[in-house]
């Protein structure tokens, strides 16, 4: 009975601890679901704040971003108004530079035209001062036969040579005067032309001799150059097409050749070797194929900045590469490419002054030395040369005409191929743009003064001005004020024909008479 009653006892004790533990584990059950749920809320609020905060932020950033579009379109529209306003000003001067030349075409006609009217009135009296000379003729003639019992043929012979000397007599006086009535209008008026066009031309000059020297860091550099029994320099040689000298020069090597373009590259190759140190045949060939490389983009970018610099467009490649190559290329201790620039501005602002095309006269400033650039590859004078590489790449006539002609070989065809010939002279000419040697100038003063000296009546001659002037004194016995004229210019012609110069040369024939008398 008691163990029954226990055992039961046991079960409701079981039981009852079951309930309470079921309730317990339930109340902390529902207190857990409450926790989760709270903080589930938590989290959705949390979740919701920062997507609102996001939502403001792209908002924001929207805004920004349309305020930054909008002031960039007004910003360009701005530009765009501003460009269309520079063309509209730029097209009003325009017509306004057309409408002046226009006028002055007008007035230079009607110049031309009051100079034929000269020339025409001119030559009438001519014709009829002609005519007075066959009356004059035919009377002395007469005279003669009359007078003097002469034969024929001896008052002939009389008759011509008074009238030779009349005739130079007259001739000199003419001329003496007709030069003086148009080459004061005509050499004011080139004077403007030229002067305008130097100083609107501002091109530097560099001066560069036939051979380069090559500073080396100490003379030990010589011995790697040569290399052993001279295989370094023989390679350097031949891959370069230059000579190398190496001398008794401390610490300097020099290199000769004819052609600047390989100088320049035997001079980089040379620096490049010492400055990588490894100095044997392959690295001398491997270094010198890489400085050929990087040598035709230098000339080609040289050519292009020249085409740029000048303001032409629409040269062939062919002819930008030949221009820059000119880089390298002296004439008279002259760069041959800062003459050409030169040359190009000169021409270009002749073309503005006389109302002609400037691009296509500054096109062929660019273009007239352009043979130098193969004159020590093909044999020929650099005009007929230049001429022919004009026509091969598809130049016009008058640019062919104005690069053969420059230098007076064949007819100009063209007023812009004696703009040529003028702009060649002024940049060749001007003070410090070429040099020569002692030896040189001194033998043209010399054939200067032997010109001069060979003319009949001629007393002295000096050569002055570096050889820019020759004053001839004449005796004045001999020689008259109106042959003095005459004199001139057959010693101008002499000049021309025999000799080779820069620029022009200025003859001056001074004739003085002396009367002296000592009082006792």
């Amino acid at each position: 009975m008691n163990g029954v009653l226990s055992l039961v006892l046991c079960l409701v004790a079981l039981l009852g601890g079951g309930l309470v533990g079921f309730f317990v584990r339930k109340a902390y059950a529902e207190k857990k679901v409450q926790s989760a749920e709270e903080r589930a809320k938590l989290i959705l609020e949390d979740a919701e704040k920062k997507a609102q905060d996001k939502k403001k932020e792209i908002e924001l950033e929207s805004k920004e971003l349309l305020h930054s579009i909008r002031a960039d379109f007004e910003k360009e529209t701005k530009d765009r108004r501003a460009e269309l306003f520079s063309m509209e000003k730029r097209l009003i001067q325009r017509e306004e530079n057309l409408d002046k030349k226009v006028e002055l075409l007008d007035r230079k006609e009607k110049e031309l035209n009051e100079k034929l009217k000269d020339i025409s009135a001119k030559e009438q009296k001519l014709r009829s001062m002609e005519e007075e000379y066959k009356l004059l003729v035919a009377e002395e003639k007469d005279a003669l036969q009359r007078v003097s019992g002469l034969t024929v043929e001896e008052a002939k012979k009389l008759l011509l040579a008074r009238m030779e000397e009349d005739v130079k007599q007259e001739a000199g006086v003419m001329i003496k005067r007709i030069e003086d009535e148009t080459k004061q209008e005509a050499d004011k008026r080139a004077r403007e032309i030229l002067a305008t066009a130097i100083q609107r031309c501002a091109v530097e000059h560099t001066v560069e001799s036939t051979v380069s020297v090559v500073n080396l860091p100490s003379d030990e550099m010589k011995g790697r150059i040569i290399g052993r029994e001279g295989r370094n320099i023989r390679a350097l040689e031949m891959a370069t097409g230059v000579d190398v000298i190496i001398d008794d020069t401390p610490e300097a090597v020099i290199l000769s050749g004819f052609d600047p373009v390989k100088r320049e590259i035997a001079r980089i190759a040379l620096t490049k070797l010492m400055e990588d140190g490894r100095i044997h045949p392959g690295r001398i060939e491997e270094i010198v194929e890489k400085v050929k490389k990087e040598m035709e983009v230098s000339i080609k970018e040289a050519g292009e900045q020249a085409v740029f610099e000048v303001g032409i467009r629409s040269i062939h490649p062919e002819l930008v590469k030949l221009i820059g190559k000119l880089k390298y290329r002296t004439s008279y201790g002259q760069n041959v490419l800062d003459h050409l620039k030169e040359s190009a501005f000169l021409m270009g602002t002749m073309a503005n002054e006389l109302g002609l095309d400037a691009n296509l006269a500054k096109r062929i400033g660019l273009l007239h030395d352009i043979g130098k650039a193969v004159s020590h590859e093909v044999e020929g004078a650099h005009p007929k040369l230049g001429a022919e590489m004009a026509k091969k790449y598809g130049e016009n006539e008058f640019v062919i005409n104005a690069i053969e002609g420059h230098h007076g070989e064949i007819p100009p065809i063209s007023i812009y191929t004696v703009l040529s010939s003028a702009a060649d002279a002024v940049s060749g000419a001007r003070p410090g743009a070429r040099r020569e040697t002692l030896e040189i100038y001194i033998k043209r003063l010399e054939k200067l003064e032997e010109i001069a000296d060979s003319f009949k009546g001629v007393e002295k001659a000096y050569a002055i001005q570096a050889g820019r002037e020759i004053r001839v004194i004449v005796e004045p016995a001999k020689i008259t004020d109106a042959q003095a004229t005459v004199l001139a210019r057959e010693i101008k012609k002499k000049i021309e024909e025999g000799m080779e110069y820069p620029g022009q040369i200025k003859i001056t024939v001074i004739r003085e008479t002396r009367a002296i008398e000592y009082a006792k």
